[in-house]
């Protein structure tokens, strides 16, 4: 349960960073994926978990 915590707070520091630095460019990325449809976006989804999966499991294996 630590590490989920762990990771869910580095979660929020990256996307607050990203935030932080980048205001213009995250509203646009957000606009950008308003006007996307849902197909897209699920794909992207599930490859974005995939990898981080991946990622987990070479780092935790």
């Amino acid at each position: 349960m630590s590490d989920f915590l762990a990771a869910l707070g580095l979660l929020f520091a990256i996307e607050g960073m990203v935030l932080a630095a980048f205001p213009a460019a995250t509203k646009r990325a957000m606009a950008t994926v308003m006007e996307m449809s849902d197909g897209p976006l699920r794909i992207a989804g599930i490859a974005s978990a995939l990898v981080g999966i991946v990622i987990v499991w070479l780092v935790r294996g």
